[in-house]
């Protein structure tokens, strides 16, 4: 693994992952993800969707997304150096090759959706509302990015189109992993570590700069964040540059 490679996914696992296991760590146990829970219709997976824009507005979310604003900013730099040393490097062409289809937003959404039908056909409540938490939470990530592609328009690597920043392939598996994080460290550590290597295949690709997708790891946590609650986000971390250097601030939830 080359050291570009080393290093944007020791960024962004330290940006990301360890905001799973410090729940799990300050509360002893994860707390159960299906606690609770019933399936919900289509009508109220709908609704929950909409009712999850609505749960956008927060500090800690602002947080998150002036954290991951002052991340991207950091690391805009090195993004031309980083997308060059990826691209000429054939080892990492062959090891981040299958980040492109595991982000998809077809991949991505289809795995929610299975969840949910499965849930709902087999009467496991546990299953269907996660996967309406998948499905709520990827749906409102993807409408973010658009919305922010359109507005910014910023050219892609490759120069193929004008819709780089931020990463939708980072947004939508940070969200993912963000809502599997509801089963303690175990489950989110591994599922942040995916979307940090889905992020860098992104790079790697030529489709978006390591600024794209730091910024879209955090819009993810964020879409992914909307309407769990804060029982299982009592802390979180937010990138932090100084004058001093660069660090990660613990922050914790009200």
């Amino acid at each position: 693994m080359t050291k570009p490679v080393r290093l944007t996914l020791a960024a962004l696992l330290l940006f990301a992952g360890i905001h799973a296991a410090i729940p799990a760590m300050a509360d002893g146990a994860p707390l159960s993800a299906c606690d609770g829970r019933h399936a919900p219709s289509l009508r109220g997976l709908i609704a929950g969707t909409v009712a999850g824009f609505g749960q956008l507005p927060s500090r800690t979310n602002a947080a998150w997304l002036i954290g991951g604003g002052v991340a991207a900013a950091a690391t805009h730099p090195a993004d031309d150096d980083v997308s060059r040393r990826l691209v000429a490097s054939d080892p990492a062409n062959d090891l981040l090759g299958p980040g492109a289809l595991i982000g998809s937003g077809a991949v991505q959404l289809g795995a929610g959706a299975a969840a949910y039908s499965i849930g709902r056909l087999a009467d496991s409540p546990c299953a269907a509302a996660i996967g309406g938490d998948l499905l709520r939470a990827q749906l409102i990530a993807e409408a973010l990015t658009f919305a922010m592609q359109y507005s910014i328009r910023r050219t892609r690597p490759d120069h193929g189109s004008g819709f780089s920043f931020p990463s939708g392939h980072a947004s939508v598996t940070f969200a993912t992993a963000t809502v599997l994080q509801r089963f303690g460290w175990r489950v989110g550590v591994p599922a942040y570590a995916l979307a940090s290597y889905v992020a860098v295949s992104r790079i790697q690709a030529e489709r978006h700069y390591l600024s794209d997708v730091v910024f879209g790891s955090a819009l993810g946590i964020v879409a992914g964040r909307s309407g769990l609650g804060n029982k299982t986000h009592r802390f979180a971390l937010v990138p932090s540059i100084t004058r001093q250097g660069s660090g990660v601030l613990v922050v914790r939830q009200h």
